[in-house]
């Protein structure tokens, strides 16, 4: 099946099978390993993308299905070298351990910088509660998500 989407702000055509995950696209055709898959139940977060502006576990959608979507990845959070606010934070702020879980964490918590200003403590928790990370107590990672998201308003 003949796909088109744009990826990261690129125009991207493809021919896969229609059974042919999101995820799978982007790492196995595309060869963006950013996207990483860790549990294929959707329960980890390690896949989180944005489709059209709001954040999806890629390996719960058909590459299909977005076709003709705007597709945003963690490769084009990074803009001519220079992290997005949210990926500094994490840096800033020790969010992350072995980064498995990282680019799945930083992709929801862009979505929860877009969608709530000044989120708390509380805000942050119940957002990230579909993204799994094995190594930290998450306290790092909620405070570079309050961070980052304080950088993305201007404050």
């Amino acid at each position: 099946m003949k796909i088109s989407l744009t990826i990261n702000g690129k125009l991207v055509k493809a021919d896969i099978e229609p059974s042919v995950l999101l995820a799978e696209l982007l790492r196995d055709v595309l060869r963006m390993t950013g996207t990483h898959i860790g549990c294929d139940t959707s329960q980890c977060g390690a896949c989180t993308v944005h489709v059209n502006g709001r954040s999806i576990k890629s390996c719960t959608m058909l590459a299909v299905e977005a076709e003709g979507a705007e597709v945003l990845t963690i490769e084009g959070l990074t803009k001519d070298g220079v992290f997005h606010p949210m990926q500094q934070a994490f840096h800033e702020h020790h969010g992350l351990q072995c980064g498995f879980c990282t680019p799945g964490m930083v992709m929801s918590a862009v979505d929860l910088g877009n969608t709530i200003q000044k989120p708390t403590e509380a805000d942050i928790r119940k957002w990230l509660d579909g993204n799994i990370c094995r190594c930290t107590g998450y306290q790092n990672i909620v405070k570079a998500v309050q961070a980052g998201a304080a950088a993305m308003q201007g404050a």
